[in-house]
């Protein structure tokens, strides 16, 4: 069984894990995206991923789901809860997933040693549903605080504030909370002294500027010299994915704006396609074509602030302000479009909220004029300025084993050499009918992975100017019935589409039965929601997978052996967002 956009290959490689294991061991489960997804038993779970690894060599996710309320289980093994398991192959492009029945109390062993970017994974399917991952090397609330009681993603666990108890913080619960939060190096395996050195331990955030948000690194220090590393997320956590099961299908929308909030409408790409996958809904080719439009202007917006951001953290003042005033002018064609600016919330199920204003194509033709020559003075500014050079070039680089390893995916993947891009290698939303290159670099250091997006700016204004050229006529929303709210022109004629409009607005749509998982490239990398539908108006589990997330987790292997201004840089190269982290 092919998935959407399944390679042969990767067909041959899921025949290939039948006759290693027999057919037996499987029990297959059909999703609405096409991805194969089989079950298989959590005594089976190592020896099965270490045999698939080979074909695809990339965890680019894992997570849990609380199965006990869910009524439409049809052909799925008993499970209070299940482990998922996304797996990747990117040269050809395949994708399959491995599910993992657990009874209550939920334990399956860790795979960490497998693919080592599964530890954040495993923290974080613990935090949030207590399942438990036995030989984990420090299975540790990773999200929420460590004193918080409960698991957050579980069925019973409240939605909302209003739910549970006022919050109050006297002094002891202050105290607690502060010594709850202190870095202990013997937790992590780490000494604090050798026979000939004392190491230091330093806090780099949570309130730092090189930090990018609440994020904080403990440093273990010998000298200004970095000997590990190790990342503290969680600071930014607002139960995002919580949301997402209490909120109804369409108006979860605008929260999803607020994950990668540099990304826009990026966000709601991500979610949409994955609930019309859900529901059977195609979008006119107009509505895709102006989705592709606005949601390059945002990956331009996006690395406009990476590149003006990446100077200024290794020592340029002058070209953020020039970047910025770039972005100030784009923003004013997504807010004329649009009429938000950061967080439009503007896409829709079944294609966007309006038709494209008077005088957009202007608006938009100035713009990709003018950019070109701009690059080429900031090329001149930043890329080409000594000091720059010197404090990136050759600077926390990464190999294309190592990134693959650690779930890295978009620019900084791009960057150690590996040649993929999810919008040419399995299109997606119309990008099929785009012409763009993939901009590659080859030695994974700061330095390149601020190129790769650098070039990925001049891709984006071309692929904006064919939108320009060749956009299509027709709606801009598709006539589905289960489309969010029916054209308002509609809707004033007759109390059919009135009582529907009433109806959608109010409750929701009803999305059958069912879970998909349709990835977007996205400006820092593959960003997807894993939506599990039970035929009703919410999602019953929302899984939101980040670029950022995996990034993160990588910062230790990059700095080892390198000073504090070197990570500094290291940090800036990333590009991350901390509620892309945290959700």
């Amino acid at each position: 069984m092919l998935g959407a956009g399944m390679t042969d290959s990767a067909g041959t490689a899921e025949g290939a894990a039948d006759a290693r294991f027999g057919a037996d061991r499987f029990v297959p489960q059909d999703c609405p995206d096409g991805t194969p997804t089989y079950w298989v038993e959590a005594g089976e779970l190592r020896k099965v991923l270490r045999e698939l690894k080979p074909d695809f060599p990339m965890l680019y996710d894992l997570f849990g789901i609380d199965e006990r309320l869910r009524e439409k289980r049809d052909g799925q093994p008993p499970a209070d809860f299940s482990v998922v398991y996304h797996l990747l192959s990117l040269t050809p492009f395949g994708q399959l997933r491995i599910k993992v029945p657990v009874i209550e109390p939920a334990e399956v062993p860790s795979v960490v040693d497998i693919w080592p970017n599964a530890n954040w994974y495993e923290r974080e399917a613990w935090d949030m549903f207590g399942i438990r991952f036995s030989g984990h090397p420090n299975l540790r609330r990773i999200l929420l605080p460590p004193t918080w009681e409960g698991h957050a993603l579980r069925k019973e666990h409240p939605a909302r504030a209003t739910e549970m108890e006022p919050f109050s913080l006297d002094a002891d619960r202050q105290d607690m909370e502060q010594d709850a939060l202190l870095f202990r190096p013997e937790e992590w395996g780490m000494e604090r002294a050798t026979e000939d050195t004392e190491f230091m331990f330093l806090n780099l955030g949570p309130n730092h500027p090189s930090v990018h948000g609440v994020f904080r690194i403990a440093l273990q220090l010998d000298g200004e010299v970095v000997i590990d590393a190790v990342p503290d997320i969680g600071y930014h956590h607002r139960g995002a994915e919580k949301m997402g099961e209490r909120q109804t299908w369409h108006s979860y929308i605008p929260y999803t704006d607020r994950i990668d909030y540099l990304g826009g409408v990026m966000n709601n790409l991500a979610y949409l396609q994955t609930v019309e996958t859900l529901a059977g809904i195609s979008v006119p080719p107009r509505a895709q074509v102006i989705r592709i439009m606005l949601a390059e202007l945002f990956r331009v917006s996006s690395h406009l602030v990476f590149y003006g951001t990446f100077a200024q953290d290794v020592g340029q003042m002058s070209p953020v302000f020039y970047m910025f005033a770039d972005r100030e002018r784009l923003f004013g064609i997504v807010e004329a479009i649009t009429g938000g600016r950061m967080h439009p919330a503007w896409f829709r199920v079944g294609g966007v909220a309006q038709d494209l204003p008077e005088g957009w194509d202007t608006m938009v033709r100035e713009f990709i004029d003018a950019m070109p020559a701009r690059l080429d003075h900031y090329e001149k500014m930043a890329m080409q300025n000594s000091i720059l050079q010197q404090r990136t070039v050759g600077i926390g680089r990464c190999t294309q084993a190592e990134a693959i390893d650690w779930g890295i995916t978009g620019p900084n993947l791009r960057a150690t050499g590996v040649d993929f891009d999810l919008r040419r290698d399995r299109p997606y939303g119309g990008y099929e009918q785009f012409e763009f290159e993939v901009p590659v670099f080859h030695n994974g250091d700061c330095y390149d992975r601020a190129r790769v997006r650098i070039e990925e700016i001049r891709q984006s204004l071309g692929i904006i100017r064919q939108c320009l050229d060749n956009m299509p006529e027709g709606p801009f929303k598709s006539e589905h019935k289960l489309t969010t709210p029916p054209p308002r022109e509609r809707m004033l004629e007759d109390i059919e589409t009135l009582i529907h409009h009433f109806l959608n607005v109010s409750w929701g749509p009803v999305i059958p039965a069912g879970e998909a998982c349709v990835p977007i490239e996205a400006t820092k990398g593959i960003n997807g929601y894993h939506l599990v539908s039970d035929g009703g108006t919410t999602s019953y589990r929302t899984r939101i997978r980040t670029p950022s997330f995996a990034l993160l987790q990588q910062i230790p292997l990059l700095s080892r052996g390198l000073m504090i201004p070197d990570l500094i840089a290291i940090i800036a190269s990333i590009d991350f967002v901390m509620a892309d982290v945290d959700r």
